[in-house]
């Protein structure tokens, strides 16, 4: 009669032997009842703690090494950032220069100087063999991420200025 109503949606006729010996024997609930089984201890009001004051000191640390410093699972660490603390990973926005806005003008000024006298400036241009390389390492974009609330601002690196090295 179940299947000629609700079609492929009812129940299997285990099923319903299954509830109706359950109801007979004064089940009233059809929610699961709690069971046994391994409590969760891990994720405490202690350990989230101890996980926020890890990243307090140090927001670009991995979810590997807080486990190792606050001593519990990697899983659960990882819940701990992005349920209890409502955190995630970002990397940092490249940005090309931190300027006051004073440094912002001069650059400005010195840009227009040097369009005006483009004609006297490319006629001294002396050419040599001479090699010119850039001597940095910069940090990569994924060694910048960090750890960040939904409230807080994305962190930002500013370009390196390269450092020339002559070699002849």
């Amino acid at each position: 009669m179940l299947v000629q109503i609700y079609g492929d949606n009812a129940m299997k006729e285990t099923g319903v032997y299954k509830w109706v010996k359950r109801f007979s024997e004064g089940r009233g609930s059809v929610t699961d009842e709690e069971r046994s089984g391994r409590p969760v201890t891990s994720r405490t009001e202690e350990n989230i703690a101890k996980v926020r004051q890890v990243l307090r000191e140090n927001r670009r640390l991995t979810v590997r090494s807080i486990a190792e410093q606050v001593n519990i699972d990697r899983e659960t660490v990882r819940k701990i950032l992005t349920e209890d603390l409502d955190m995630r990973k970002v990397c940092a926005k490249m940005v090309p220069k931190e300027l006051t806005e004073e440094q912002k003008q001069r650059r400005a000024t010195v840009s227009q100087d040097l369009l005006e006298r483009q004609d006297d400036i490319l006629g001294r241009v002396i050419t040599g063999d001479e090699t010119w390389v850039y001597q940095y390492d910069p940090e990569t974009k994924r060694q910048s991420a960090q750890w960040k609330t939904a409230n807080s601002p994305r962190p930002k690196n500013f370009r390196q200025s390269t450092s020339r090295v002559k070699i002849m």
